[in-house]
Formats: structure tokens, sequence, C-alpha cells
């Protein structure tokens, strides 16, 4: 495949018109360059320390576990961890790629159950702030990449930032990772108000991590769907909870995943009913998926 140096081009447009016109403008791009075939989800969270890395790296080795061909994308592109938290290394990470050293292709690593992660990198301060052009590449490279796959997995940075947003509105589903703390499922709010006002696409989910019971957890989630609903007008759905559990905490220190270190722990069977739920759902038509295209990415 024939090597393309992503440098943005020069635009005088850009220079002249408002910063409302470009995001609209890159907004109707982005969406009409979507392949409706990748089904994509984003697992993210209003503030970190939730166990949104926990979630999306157990979430997806349950899916392949169900048989799906699962492509794990580290979003959280300068404060990556995935890798430890499956337990696999490797020599080459995203920033790599975007310096035009490696292909993506060339530093997918197999995690368990054949899962295929897409490492990025930590304390990289060039991952930390993409622009547009290299951006918009990097969507374009991992649907390449993604197109033997059941699902794109990705598991986004805390927070609004504008890359994490981008992710969330290019899923076609959205999970947001909150815990029974007021403090989390208000930055969750926040975080789904924030998306909805910059045009999120179908209903996001709602999961409640370390929950002490059930009924916690959906006091938790019927709060969060009320505030929406009262402010926002949107409707959020619930995908249930996943249990406090010391299983967890002992399986991230043996840098492996619950459910395959514990597999009869409570946190693990909540994660694979949490998987077989969302493998029998059916795709959600109003969402959009990432853009497909055919670009080697550097700096």
């Amino acid at each position: 495949m024939t090597d393309l140096k992503l440098v943005p081009p020069h635009s005088p447009r850009a220079r002249h018109e408002g910063k409302d016109a470009a995001r609209e403008r890159e907004r109707i791009h982005f969406a009409g360059l979507a392949r409706p075939r990748l089904r994509t989800l984003a697992v993210t969270s209003g503030k970190g320390g939730v166990g949104k890395s926990t979630v999306a790296a157990n979430l997806a080795v349950a899916l392949a576990e169900l048989g799906a061909r699962v492509l794990l994308f580290d979003g959280d592109l300068a404060q990556a961890n995935l890798d430890l938290l499956l337990g696999v290394s490797s020599r080459w990470d995203l920033g790599h790629v975007l310096r035009g050293e490696k292909s993506l292709e060339q530093i997918v690593i197999e995690g368990p159950a054949g899962i295929r992660l897409v490492p990025a990198a930590s304390g990289d301060r060039d991952l930390a702030d993409l622009d547009d052009f290299r951006r918009e590449g990097l969507y374009r490279e991992l649907s390449r990449l993604a197109e033997d796959a059941d699902l794109l997995v990705v598991d986004t940075a805390s927070g609004a930032s504008r890359l994490t947003s981008q992710f969330a509105r290019a899923a076609t589903e959205l999970i947001v990772v909150t815990t029974p703390e007021p403090t989390s499922y208000s930055d969750a709010y926040g975080l789904v108000k924030v998306l909805h006002a910059q045009g999120l696409a179908g209903t996001p989910s709602t999961l409640v991590n370390r929950a002490a019971s059930l009924e916690e957890a959906e006091e938790v989630a019927h709060n969060l769907a009320s505030l929406t609903r009262r402010f926002l007008s949107l409707n959020v759905d619930s995908l249930g909870a996943i249990p406090e559990d010391p299983a967890i905490p002992l399986s991230i220190r043996r840098q492996e995943p619950v459910v395959t270190a514990a597999p009869k722990s409570p946190a693990a069977t909540a994660f694979r009913l949490l998987a077989s739920r969302l493998w029998a759902r059916p795709l959600d038509p109003s969402a959009h998926a990432l853009p497909s295209g055919r670009a080697r990415l550097s700096a």
C-alpha cells in the first residue's frame, strides 16, 4: 500500500469561517463518509477512575468468547492502559503509526480470546492533541483495519475532549460508564448533555460499575435517565450493572481480564451477561459508523 503523508492542506476558507461553521462542515463530512456495516461500541465516562477501561477490556473479551471477531482500540491516545489490563505488550504503538514509522496493521497485537488490540501510548504529547487532518486519517485507517471484524470496541478517554466526543458520536452504540457516587453520575449526565448538544445520534446507554447491589444500580440508572428526559428530552437506556467484586482488583494486579482470571466471579458473570445482551441487540439504524478509506498515517 502506498504511504500517504497526511499533512493538513492549506485552506483559505478555514481562516475566514467561524468555529460553528467549521464544526458543522466537519460533522456533515464525517457522517457522509460513514460505513454503516461496521458496528462500533464506544465505552466512555464523564470522569476518570470509574473503571471504564476495565469495562472495555472485559466486554471485548466476553464478546469474543461468544464468537465475535473483536477489534479493540485504545482511544485514550496519550494515557493508554488496555495492554496492561489484558496482559499483552508490543514494541510499537499508535505513536509510531502517526509518525509514519509503522502501519496500523503492524502494531496490532492479539489478546485473550483472540481479540485484536490497537495499542495507544502513555505520556505521548503528540497523541494528546491530534489535528483534524490526522484525526480523520486515523478514523479512515481504523475503519479499514476493522473490515474483517464483527465489532469495533473503542475505549475513549474520560471527559468531553474533542477526540472523545468524535469517537462517541461516530459510534453506532455508546456506553457511558458511571459508578453509584453522585459526582460520577453527575459527570456522566454532563457528558451526555455535551454530546447531545453536539448532535449525538442514537440512544446512549448507561452502565453502573462497582454497584453494591442491583437496587443501588437501578436507582442510579433511574436518576440519570430522569435527568436526561427532563432537561434534554433524551431517552437513555440502562445496561444494568457490574457488581463491586474483589476479583476485579486482583485480576488487574495479575494483568488479566476478570472474565478469564476468575470466570465464575460475580463480575465475570455480569460481563458475560452484558456481552450477550449487546451481541443480541439489533443495530440502531439512526447511528453513524466510522468513515472508510485507505490512508497511511504519518506526522
